[in-house]
């Protein structure tokens, strides 16, 4: 054959039993493959060996190996034999592997190559020691064209030949392989990932390293506890849970999957996913090939736009309400608890030397930690410290020694007794802005095990909290309009008069929430010979055109009431009331109770009243059970002008008193309004001996504050019949 391509060369020794049908036992050793992009190891010189005096083999006796058997063989094969290795045979697959050699030469002839030296070192090692050799090695038929490398795993064995002692050697092409494994190492190096494997024996390799750099700690070999310390507090039950389900799988290993975080070489907790895979060789698990990857960007990213999509969604009639649900966004995810406080001044900047106070309205804890006090408006004055977190308008952290006091003049006192119990290890203030008002500030903590906010975490809380402004600002625009609206009712709501011979007292009790403007009104006053003039009503709504419309309607009643004197018929001045109302468009719909009291000589009052859709007035008598005066109501106003409307009368005694009243005392969603009355009118008659106000404040308790409420009450004192009896 002709003397043309390079031969194989010794490669990097593996322990692995020698091939051939007479080989001996394997050795290992330094050799690297032949070839360009050889390693730099040398292989053993030859003659050397272990054997005696290092004395060539000679041989192993049994029967001599016919060649003829590897004719068709896939892994490519070639015999030596002799002192001088000659070649006695070479098969098909060996020729497409590394050319053709001429049988009958020489080793050191037939295999020229510029690499083949260290292939004839592996050679004479197994000739003068009697040991097989396994080596991985690379061919190249172009030195110049990397592309043509040929990756091979081969042994060399000592058997027995037609020629005396001889040398097996088998060969099998791995290019295939090789590549493979170099693409994936190539793969998840692009990809900046860390690749490990893990054995069923809990020992751990990395494969592609990133570890040491990412945690300044070297790569732990074996998995165990000191794995959890690298781990975040928070994270560690859940990531061995997930594992040991993994590993369970039901009796079948499963992939394991996480998210979790790691402390950073500086401090810092980073995110990171990792995905294992288990490897089953004959249905048992031999191996765990996981890839690892930094997420925190991402994760970031993510967390951020899913907090910052559930704050904006905030709603609520109130600051209450809604900062209620923005402490819930940020614990636990942000911080183990938050604590709103709201200053009591609205003003910017603060007064410098005005007594400013913040006030608990809201707070969550994270779950195991101690439950937070109850909130009952605990309020703490605002201190230097606090002025200065405010003025800056940036987030301060103050840290925390475990069973150190909490800094004084942060929070108020039941907050401050709060963080030591729970074992707070930082306190952050960050301030609540809206637009340029400052509403206020949170107040949230780290506890126990969980390390102090790094600048990211807590610039994360600030923008959260911060872009809450949307729905707050909300909340206190309508707070704004509901004071300007509440306001303006209550401009209307005057004090009743002093009345001789009976005593008055009213109510007025807006909706609990804050959206809420109701149009209800009552309305008190004596005419210039004494006639006691009362009025009460509700204008459909609640908003601000109710409340203005309510106004409207009072002044306009109270005008017509009193130009009408005392002789005017109730029906006749609610008729007129509503001719007017409807020609000037006053209130889409509105009812209404117009009353005229005549005191007399007897001590009694003559009661006339009028209504229009309203509920009918109450009566307590001085002994006996209350009840409603009798008389069906007219249409309410605005709704059919030209309708006439009828006017009733009623004498009132000493001691009695008559109680008017807007239909958010009486209606609840969950009840029929006449068993609100029933409600009413038991009350009042167990309440008839309490002073006025009394009585209205324990009527006021009936309401289930859904609606406003106004209360309108009259007494007939009871020394008018005694004067009488004079």
């Amino acid at each position: 054959m002709p003397e043309s391509g390079p031969g194989p060369g010794p490669g990097p020794d593996v322990t692995a039993p020698g091939s051939g049908p007479a080989a001996g036992t394997a050795t290992s050793g330094t050799e690297d493959a032949p070839g360009a992009g050889a390693g730099t190891g040398d292989a053993p010189e030859a003659g050397t060996g272990d054997a005696p005096g290092d004395r060539p083999w000679d041989g192993v006796g049994g029967a001599p190996v016919d060649p003829r058997m590897f004719d068709g063989a896939v892994a490519a094969v070639a015999l030596l034999a002799g002192p001088e290795g000659r070649v006695l045979y070479t098969n098909s697959a060996f020729t497409r592997l590394f050319g053709p050699r001429r049988i009958g030469l020489p080793a050191r002839a037939a295999f020229p190559d510029a690499d083949g030296h260290r292939f004839l070192a592996v050679v004479d090692s197994v000739r003068v020691t009697g040991r097989a050799r396994q080596v991985v090695g690379e061919r190249r038929t172009d030195p110049g064209a990397p592309g043509q490398a040929r990756h091979f795993v081969y042994s060399c064995s000592p058997v027995t030949t037609d020629h005396g002692p001889g040398i097996l050697v088998l060969a099998m092409d791995t290019t295939a392989e090789t590549l493979t494994l170099q693409r994936y190492e190539a793969l998840v190096s692009a990809v900046s990932q860390m690749v490990w494997v893990m054995g069923a024996d809990g020992s751990m390799e990395e494969i592609v390293a990133g570890w040491e750099e990412l945690t300044g700690a070297p790569w732990h070999p074996r998995a165990d506890a000191e794995w959890y310390a690298h781990i975040h507090p928070r994270d560690r039950e859940k990531l061995s849970g997930a594992w040991r389900r993994a590993a369970a799988g039901g009796g079948r290993p499963r992939v394991f999957e996480a998210t979790f975080r790691v402390r950073a070489a500086d401090g810092s907790y980073r995110h990171l996913t990792t995905r294992s895979v288990p490897v089953l060789r004959d249905g048992r698990l031999t191996e765990w090939v996981s890839a690892t990857a930094d997420v925190e960007d991402s994760w970031g990213t993510q967390l951020r736009e899913r907090l910052l999509g559930q704050v904006a969604a905030v709603s609520g009639a109130s600051l209450h309400e809604a900062f209620a649900e923005v402490v819930k966004v940020v614990v636990p995810e942000l911080t183990d608890a938050c604590l709103i406080l709201l200053l009591s001044h609205e003003g910017w900047p603060l007064p410098e030397h005005a007594e400013v106070t913040a006030r608990r309205i809201a707070s969550a804890t994270r779950p195991g930690l101690p439950a937070p006090p109850a909130l009952r408006g605990q309020r703490v004055a605002v201190t230097p410290a606090v002025r200065a977190v405010l003025d800056r308008r940036e987030p301060v952290t103050f840290p925390l020694e475990p069973g150190a006091p909490v800094p004084p003049g942060l929070i108020p006192t039941v907050s401050e007794r709060w963080l030591h119990a729970s074992g707070a290890t930082s306190l952050t203030l960050i301030p609540l802005i809206v637009d340029d008002l400052v509403l206020g500030y949170a107040a949230t903590s780290s506890n126990g095990d969980t390390p102090v906010p790094g600048p990211a975490e807590t610039e994360l809380l600030r923008e959260v909290l911060h872009h809450a402004q949307r729905p707050i600002r909300k909340v206190v625009d309508l707070q704004q309009a509901r004071r300007t609206a509440l306001g303006l009712q209550r401009a209307h709501l005057t004090e009743p008069p002093p009345v001789r011979g009976g005593t008055l007292a009213a109510r007025y009790q807006p909706a609990s929430a804050s959206g809420e403007i109701g149009g209800d009104w009552y309305d008190a006053f004596t005419l210039p010979d004494g006639t006691l003039v009362l009025g009460i009503g509700d204008v459909a709504g609640h908003d601000l055109t109710a409340a203005t419309a309510m106004g409207q309607m009072r002044s306009m009643l109270r005008a017509l009431a009193y130009a009408g004197g005392p002789g005017a018929r109730p029906d006749a001045v609610l008729a007129r009331l509503d001719h007017v109302s409807a020609g000037l468009g006053t209130a889409p719909l509105a009812t209404a109770l117009h009353l005229v009291l005549h005191h007399r000589p007897d001590g009694t009052w003559l009661m006339t009243w009028s209504s229009a859709g309203h509920p009918p007035p109450l009566v307590v008598p001085a002994s006996g059970d209350a009840g409603y005066l009798p008389g069906a109501a007219d249409p309410p106003l605005c709704v059919a002008s030209d309708l006439l409307r009828k006017t009733h009368a009623h004498v009132l005694g000493p001691g009695d008193t008559l109680l008017l009243y807007t239909d958010g005392l009486i209606e609840t969603p969950s009840a029929p309004i006449d068993e609100g009355q029933r409600r009413l009118a038991a009350e009042a008659t167990l309440c008839r001996r309490q002073a006025l106000p009394d009585l209205l404040r324990i009527l006021q308790g009936l309401s289930d504050h859904r609606d406003d409420t106004a209360m309108l009450a009259f007494r007939v004192d009871e020394e008018d019949r005694a004067d009488e009896e004079d």
